[in-house]
């Protein structure tokens, strides 16, 4: 990215503001990124190719958009927000970016691959996601697209820290979203970031994630539903025995719990959070031969 001094992006990003008239939505959480280091790390983490379709998530006043159409082949920007939606149509007049003003819940990635404009090749298959994610939209966001008929390639985003560390955790600190980000890919905190590094600044610190998508899950399962209802119902009751969340769960007497924990090979007194990938799946399939 061309520089011309550390406060380039906050220059840039308060200029359109005040051109605009403008100001960040605190009920959409809107946190403009002014640190060039950190965009340069999201760009490099990215690894964008001359033939990637991105498809970016709330790219706010396009100034990561306009680097990453510099990068990719074609870039889908969604933005949900009306104001900055048509402040992008005119300042982003590339011919491989398109502007959608949606809900990114709303969409679907295959749709968009074939129909994001018509000026688009038709053979658009595959894609990475870039995002600056809103904090209160962020499990669903990442639910959205792995669990999408077609499903990115790479995930290159910025969340809330902590839960960065949530996502990225091992056996014995996991939750319902690590597992289900762990379950289509793998995740790894590239590098943090100070509230500092946006404008306006949120009250907690950030990092930027990358997640490689798996071409299938590490584990064999038959029946994804089935098994995401059986892995909500060991976290249904926080700090708890697993054989207990398990039973207040599904809805089962404690004896056919542990009954099917111990042909799974799992400790009754182990909690929820210290179960592997593994072990969730030779549950569920116990669990579906009862």
């Amino acid at each position: 990215m061309d520089k011309t001094g550390s406060a380039t992006l906050l220059k840039r990003t308060k200029k359109l503001l005040r051109r605009y008239d403008i100001r960040a939505r605190k009920g959409l959480a809107q946190h403009f990124l002014v640190d060039d280091a950190v965009l340069d790390k999201i760009l490099k983490t990215a690894d964008l190719k001359s033939d990637d379709t991105v498809i970016e998530v709330g790219p706010g006043l396009g100034l990561m958009t306009a680097e990453l159409a510099k990068r990719a082949g074609w870039v889908i920007a969604i933005e949900l927000d009306n104001r900055l939606a048509s402040i992008l149509q005119k300042t982003l007049q590339h011919e491989n970016v398109v502007i959608l003003n949606e809900d990114v819940l709303g969409t679907d990635p295959a749709k968009l691959l074939k129909g994001g404009a018509p000026h688009f090749p038709p053979s658009l298959s595959s894609y990475k996601v870039v995002a600056n994610l809103p904090y209160y939209i962020t499990s669903p966001v990442l639910r959205h697209f792995l669990e999408a008929k077609v499903k990115p390639d790479v995930m290159v985003v910025m969340v809330q820290k902590e839960v960065a560390q949530i996502i990225c955790a091992e056996a014995g600190q996991r939750s319902l979203l690590s597992i289900a980000v762990q379950f289509y890919g793998k995740p790894g905190i590239v590098t943090d970031v100070p509230a500092a590094s946006f404008y306006p600044p949120p009250e907690v610190d950030s990092a930027v994630v990358r997640i490689d998508v798996y071409a299938k899950p590490p584990v064999p399962v038959t029946d994804t539903s089935g098994f995401f209802r059986l892995v909500r119902a060991g976290f249904s009751a926080a700090r708890k025995q697993a054989a207990n969340s398990l039973a207040q769960g599904l809805g089962l007497p404690k004896e056919k719990v542990l009954a099917l924990l111990d042909k799974a090979s799992i400790d009754p007194r182990r909690r929820a959070e210290t179960f592997t990938l593994e072990e969730w799946a030779a549950l569920f399939k116990e669990y579906n031969l009862k």
